[in-house]
């Protein structure tokens, strides 16, 4: 069962005007899938193959030469010293779209492409699916079902995959393939029981000291764990917003895992019913809110700059802002909202310019929008970025 993308229309886009494009993100997102759906014409070689990444790597002139445009080159970060042969290669011919590449490892893809390809290629990222993406071909689908199983394409092509031992591969992959090219560990074992520390802490402010002593781990080794788990797109960073001149805002970032449902496997949450009766379910919600807006920006490569505001008495969970407007919202564990959970909102508000505030929304799981109070709504997942969607 193929489920479409809200980014296809953007990637097409794209690929009609530059000669490179490279759709990055973390693995099992659907990335080799939507390229070779979307331009079934192109040649088609993977770099998972060693000896085609060792070519590729050490002759790279012979390898373009075996696979010539157009052509999707899937997993090129095993191969970055192909980058400046495709720098020569699109010199000549400047073709658009003929050169499409996916990679897993954003960091590793975004300094080859700002080295060898600057000004010829674009980067796209594909995360996974939101949970419009997944109604659209599974309309009975509750959002709490879509919270504990995730967002991974292949949990949703073949229903019969038991999500846990899919997760479970997940990770055991991901500390074995992403984990070892990025950094030495010396104990996989430990950076597993670090993931599960970060899974339980999603939502929150990132305290280094505190996540470094419960771990076991120096502070140093932290800083280098928590930007491997960025490069491998796993985690995300929300800082927070500057804009205003209050003291007393707060200065650190709040940590959340990407993908909702690999942060409530982490969590020991396995099914509804261990959602509903866990103390995390607040937590858990917020990081799908999170990724729901993170990714809803991405598809539409909206321009809705994305932060939170905290300071000692007024808190807004998501604060999106651009040219001086603002949207504000709080997710909420609730399918009914009460008239205080619209307070904080209406705090944050005061504090900002007049008349710069477009909409105030508390996110939960009511059936429909409704008013709170005159200026604040309870909204479900499925309509929350009406009010700044981009069409």
């Amino acid at each position: 069962m193929w489920i479409d993308r809200q980014i296809e229309d953007l990637l097409v886009r794209r690929a009609a005007t530059r000669p490179v494009v490279v759709l990055t993100g973390a693995r099992q997102t659907g990335k080799t899938s939507l390229m070779q759906r979307l331009f079934p014409d192109h040649n088609f070689i993977s770099l998972d193959l060693p000896s085609e990444a060792e070519q590729a790597e050490s002759d790279p002139a012979v390898f373009i030469a075996r696979h010539p445009p157009p052509v999707i080159i899937d997993e090129v970060q095993y191969a970055p010293g192909l980058f400046r042969h495709l720098k020569i290669a699109v010199d000549e011919d400047r073709t658009n779209g003929s050169f499409l590449l996916t990679g897993s490892q954003p960091f590793t893809l975004m300094r080859a492409v700002t080295d060898s390809l600057a000004g010829r290629a674009e980067i796209l990222e594909l995360e996974p699916l939101t949970f419009e993406e997944t109604r659209q071909s599974l309309p009975d689908i509750t959002v709490e079902e879509f919270l504990v199983r995730g967002g991974f394409p292949e949990l949703y092509a073949n229903r019969d995959i038991d999500a846990r031992g899919f997760l479970q591969s997940y990770i055991a992959t991901y500390l074995e393939r992403d984990l070892r090219q990025l950094l030495e560990v010396n104990s996989l074992r430990d950076y597993e029981r670090f993931l599960r520390a970060v899974a339980i802490r999603s939502a929150q402010l990132l305290n280094r000291s505190d996540l470094a002593r419960d771990v076991g781990i120096a502070g140093s080794t932290l800083a280098s764990w928590v930007s491997v788990l960025q490069a491998s797109n796993q985690l995300a960073l929300l800082e927070p917003w500057y804009g205003n001149p209050t003291v007393s805002l707060v200065k650190r970032p709040k940590l959340y895992i990407r993908d909702a449902g690999l942060a409530a496997f982490l969590c020991g949450i396995y099914s509804k019913d261990d959602l509903f009766a866990s103390p995390s379910a607040g937590a858990l919600w917020e990081t799908l809110v999170c990724a729901e807006i993170r990714r809803a920006q991405i598809n539409r490569h909206g321009s809705w700059h994305l932060n939170f505001w905290l300071d000692r008495s007024r808190e807004a969970d998501f604060l999106l802002h651009r040219a001086g407007k603002f949207h504000l919202a709080d997710a909420k564990w609730a399918e009914h909202p009460r008239l205080r959970d619209a307070s904080s909102l209406r705090k944050v508000k005061g504090v900002l310019p007049d008349d710069s505030v477009e909409s105030m929304s508390v996110i939960c799981r009511p059936t429909n929008t409704y008013p709170i109070t005159d200026d604040v709504n309870a909204v479900p997942l499925t309509e929350m970025d009406k009010a700044w969607r981009e069409g």
